[in-house]
């Protein structure tokens, strides 16, 4: 899932609140992503990021959920932009990616590779995707390398991608 919007919702809490919210959001087509709910003194939080159909704009989305039965509500909708694709990174010697089935500690494990070599993250970006049966997380990372340790460090994240069974593909700028 690519999420593209933001929906956030306080309001005075009461029975059936998510099943109505989630399910408004289900009737307009709202592929939801991370989802949180929490009560606080008696105030309902409701966040999700989600994809939206083409066919439903974010200020229809809105409309659709401001006709729900709600009390003081406080509703915002707000398109959100994919982690964006790095080409160019003023001060970054390399463009590394890598790229496989999610799984946790992925960017802790490989951002871990560049301290051993004195290599500095100057932009880092990443996006997730569902394919299939599985969900694919692709990190960017433009970083600076010592001349002197890149060729060590390139090898150090090709091996770490490989046992991650991620693919690792790497980019000299000049």
């Amino acid at each position: 899932m690519n999420a593209n919007t933001r929906i956030t919702i306080s309001c005075t809490d009461r029975v059936g609140l998510v099943s109505d919210i989630s399910g408004r959001l289900f009737d307009i087509g709202a592929n939801l992503g991370p989802t949180s709910f929490v009560l606080d003194q008696g105030r309902a939080n409701f966040v999700t990021t989600c994809e939206l159909p083409d066919t439903c704009p974010i200020t229809e989305c809105e409309a659709a959920l401001c006709e729900l039965p709600m009390e003081q509500a406080e509703i915002t909708v707000e398109e959100i932009q994919p982690a964006p694709l790095l080409t160019r990174a003023p001060g970054a010697t390399h463009m590394i990616e890598c790229s496989g089935i999610d799984q946790p500690g992925l960017i802790a494990r490989l951002s871990e590779i560049f301290i051993e070599f004195n290599a500095n993250i100057v932009q880092l970006a990443a996006s997730a995707t569902d394919e299939k049966d599985a969900r694919i997380y692709t990190t960017r990372f433009a970083v600076a390398i010592p001349a002197d340790r890149a060729a060590a460090c390139l090898a150090t994240l090709a091996n770490t991608a490989g046992s991650m069974r991620m693919l690792f593909r790497f980019e000299e700028l000049k």
